[in-house]
């Protein structure tokens, strides 16, 4: 007999924490909320190089999965070159309002 360390919702999740975690979990989609934040409407290298340490495929990866969970906006320019640009929905924006208590936190933690 399988024991459930919580009980669980028919969605899978326990909580709003349970699922907000669905959409930021990891250590690299908290930072692309902030970049897009700070530096808005950005292209994918630039992207990359507001993020040292990112690689191509991790960065792609989640701004698809970003797109595909309504906080980043991708539109695509019709140029030659093509222009694909990133940014943040109004859900995204909402998402990094909540996220700054929590930095908030953190920088607390790293000065004191």
């Amino acid at each position: 007999m399988t024991t459930l360390n919580r009980p669980c919702a028919p969605d899978g999740h326990v909580c709003g924490i349970d699922t907000a975690m669905e959409v930021i979990g990891g250590k690299w989609k908290v930072l692309i909320l902030w970049a897009l934040h700070e530096h808005p409407h950005r292209r994918f290298g630039e992207l990359r190089r507001l993020l040292p340490g990112i690689t191509e495929k991790v960065l792609a990866s989640h701004l698809r999965e970003m797109e595909a969970d309504g906080v980043v906006r991708r539109v695509s320019h019709d140029e030659v070159p093509p222009r694909v640009e990133y940014s943040l929905t109004d859900a995204g924006k909402r998402l990094n309002e909540a996220l700054e208590p929590l930095a908030a936190w953190g920088r607390e933690r790293r000065t004191g």
